[in-house]
């Protein structure tokens, strides 16, 4: 006689201690590198928002929508920035050196605007 929403305990030792489990559609999505510094980011300095969010089974499903947002606006500053500083294939045809050298930088920059606008917030 156990509703969906009642916490089903188990003794160990002196202890009751919840059985929490993972919901079946938390545990098929797969977390890429933005979602998982979020959800490392919300462990260690959110911690309130992170015991919210695994107890409504809710964690895995933000921390991917905040990894989709990251990944849409890391392309995006990618592109922005290859355009303003003539990044161009033309360039990485003639020399790739140079090309690799600003595109890391671009990339790195991207990263940075990208934790700080979205992840670590």
């Amino acid at each position: 006689m156990s509703n969906k929403n009642s916490i089903v305990y188990r003794r160990v030792g002196d202890y009751l201690i919840p059985n929490l489990i993972i919901p079946p559609e938390e545990a098929r999505i797969t977390l890429g590198r933005w979602g998982m510094m979020y959800k490392s980011y919300l462990e260690k300095h959110k911690k309130v928002l992170f015991s919210l969010l695994i107890c409504q089974g809710k964690l895995y499903q933000h921390c991917f929508e905040v990894e989709n947002q990251a990944k849409d606006m890391y392309d995006a500053l990618i592109e922005k920035m290859k355009g303003s500083e003539g990044v161009t294939e033309e360039l990485k045809e003639h020399n790739q050196w140079e090309w690799i050298q600003r595109m890391n930088n671009i990339q790195q920059r991207a990263s940075e605007i990208v934790c700080n606008e979205l992840i670590y917030t």
